[in-house]
């Protein structure tokens, strides 16, 4: 990310460019995503979009994403740029087993948008409105050209997608860092952390709360890593929490940086950050437990760190349950 001073910009509509899409038809679609991810695959019906991880055996994160349905045997699954060659890839080791095609499409046009989508709508071509924007977080909406998903945060905000077909490149919307800064911030307030490959296969899904989020089903068959993962749950053995952060600071944090106690002891490593309003450091990094066990005091290179309350409560949310309330 190149320097940004503050995020008093509004979300407005902006280019998103950290997130790319994997297309999986065919089929077997579904049999072959119910062996390998973390999501009751099932639950992915043109509206629900549940949360999902894909693992090593040890159970170590390769990817997390959001799985779409689009269409009869299609699903979609969103994720960060930096791993889409990677997660392909692997997938395609059990893919030819299987009546299936992955297709990497790093091109798609993500936007993100607030509520004032008007001017988007208007340059698009294409009336949202009458599409009906999800009003619940997870959802989505699909047409043959774009489809709309509601994402987390105090301010409402949706992800739209297209592909460049509809002409992207002449649309009038924000393509700088500071109006992507802001985005990422509402990412980070709202606990919403996506793994790159500067960390894969380095956490546990539980340790980016991804069971807190409704992102793994543990009523589903066999999947890889599965047994690492619910041993961890039900044995109480994850010791590392994703927890938002504040930092007095001017500079953006590398990604995996350590922030260490008074005796200068690592008890964390940073995942995401973005600059806030006052133009200091938000972020959210993967910390032992133990800092929210005992008052301790937390540095980032030698700057202050103040640990902040998360949005959510760290509880199991069964995907299964969260699906019967928003398609209820």
């Amino acid at each position: 990310m190149a320097t940004v001073t503050s995020s008093n910009a509004a979300l407005g509509s902006v280019r998103l460019t950290h997130l790319a899409a994997l297309d999986v038809k065919g089929a077997d679609a579904e049999k072959f995503l119910q062996g390998q991810t973390s999501a009751q695959v099932s639950l992915a019906n043109g509206h629900f979009a549940p949360l999902t991880c894909f693992c090593t055996p040890k159970g170590r994160m390769l990817a997390n994403a959001q799985l779409l349905l689009m269409g009869d045997d299609h699903y979609r699954l969103l994720l960060s740029s930096t791993l889409l060659d990677s997660l392909a890839n692997h997938l395609k080791k059990f893919a030819a087993f299987y009546k299936v095609e992955l297709t990497a499409l790093p091109n798609l046009t993500f936007i993100g948008t607030d509520g004032n989508h008007q001017a988007l709508t208007d340059q698009l071509g294409l009336n949202l409105s009458e599409q009906n924007l999800p009003e619940q977080i997870g959802t989505h909406t699909s047409s043959e050209q774009v489809f709309a998903l509601r994402y987390p945060g105090k301010t409402p905000r949706w992800l739209v997608c297209f592909d460049n077909a509809i002409h992207a490149d002449e649309l009038s919307i924000s393509d700088d860092d500071t109006h992507r800064n802001a985005w990422q911030l509402e990412d980070i307030r709202s606990g919403l952390a996506w793994l790159t490959d500067a960390q894969q296969d380095h956490f546990l899904p539980q340790m980016l709360n991804w069971e807190a989020l409704g992102g793994i089903s543990f009523k589903k068959g066999c999947y890889t890593g599965q047994e690492v993962v619910a041993r961890a749950h039900f044995r109480g053995q994850v010791k590392k929490r994703l927890l938002p952060i504040s930092i007095e600071t001017a500079t953006l944090p590398e990604v995996g940086a350590s922030l260490t106690n008074g005796d200068d002891k690592a008890v964390g490593e940073v995942v995401v950050s973005a600059i806030n309003e006052q133009g200091g450091v938000e972020l959210l990094a993967v910390m032992s437990t133990k800092v929210t066990e005992e008052t301790v005091p937390l540095f980032l290179a030698g700057a202050p760190a103040s640990l902040l309350p998360l949005p959510y409560t760290i509880e199991r949310v069964d995907p299964e349950q969260l699906a019967v309330r928003l398609n209820g």
